[in-house]
């Protein structure tokens, strides 16, 4: 497998990631559009940047080089820490998601998951409200539309909500607070209802709780990407790395 890495020959965290993975070629490129050009011409099979990019400018790459193969394209972080593996999403790309982008923002995300770990999705769709305990709010009619149309096309995802975080992961104030969800406070999929919240819960688990941080990983495209943080280690882009792997595995 063939993996375009502009930063390659200008970043020692890409020089040292690649290491690890002596069955794959990495390529380098001048700039994002060049490996972008690159990318669309099928000189590769995935691209992976970012540690030396803004995320606006790698985004703008893909946008202008890559076809969709979903509605939206949206992100989605894979959190590691030990044996526990968390997808948070989105919280990289979409602002304010509308229904119809809260839902591929699932749906991506799931397939994602799922192709790294082969486990089964159990998605929380996160809020500040607990199965209405919020009261009415347009956020949690999206949360619901999601929800639904989940159920209907992917019956073999688990999917519960609106829910607050503690709900979602924590079996014990499940228990008092989701009676009877599919979930029972073990969700491995995070939905976020926007960028904003999205970005502060995966940086959360990645300063105060030392999660390795694979992406944001690029969804929605009809090639892998992934978009590293400036402040990616070595260990991040490893594990990015594995996820676009898994993904090219699966297609």
């Amino acid at each position: 497998m063939k993996i375009i890495f502009p930063e390659l020959n200008q970043n020692l965290v890409a020089t040292e990631a690649i290491k690890s993975f002596p069955d794959t070629e990495f390529i380098p490129a001048d700039s994002l559009d060049q490996a972008a050009k690159m990318l669309q011409s099928g000189q590769a099979d995935s691209m992976i940047s970012g540690l030396d990019y803004s995320s606006r400018d790698v985004l703008l790459a893909y946008k202008d080089h890559i076809s969709l193969s979903s509605d939206f394209f949206s992100s989605c972080f894979i959190c590691q820490k030990d044996d526990q593996i968390i997808a948070i999403a989105d919280g990289g790309v979409n602002k304010q998601p509308t229904k119809e982008q809260l839902y591929c923002i699932t749906e991506d995300t799931a397939k994602t998951y799922q192709a790294f770990t082969n486990n089964q999705p159990r998605i929380a769709m996160l809020s500040y409200s607990t199965y209405g305990s919020g009261g009415k709010n347009p956020d949690l009619e999206k949360i619901h539309f999601v929800i639904d149309k989940i159920k209907q096309n992917h019956p073999d995802f688990i999917i519960d909500g609106e829910m607050q975080l503690d709900a979602a992961v924590n079996p014990e104030v499940a228990a008092k607070k989701t009676k009877g969800s599919p979930i029972k406070g073990e969700a491995n999929i995070l939905i976020t209802p926007d960028l904003n919240s999205g970005n502060i819960l995966y940086k959360s688990l990645e300063q105060f709780a030392g999660f390795t941080i694979a992406g944001p990983i690029i969804q929605g495209f009809n090639i892998p990407l992934a978009d590293l943080s400036r402040g990616s280690t070595v260990k991040d882009t490893i594990l990015t790395i594995k996820v676009l792997l898994s993904q090219l595995k699966r297609s």
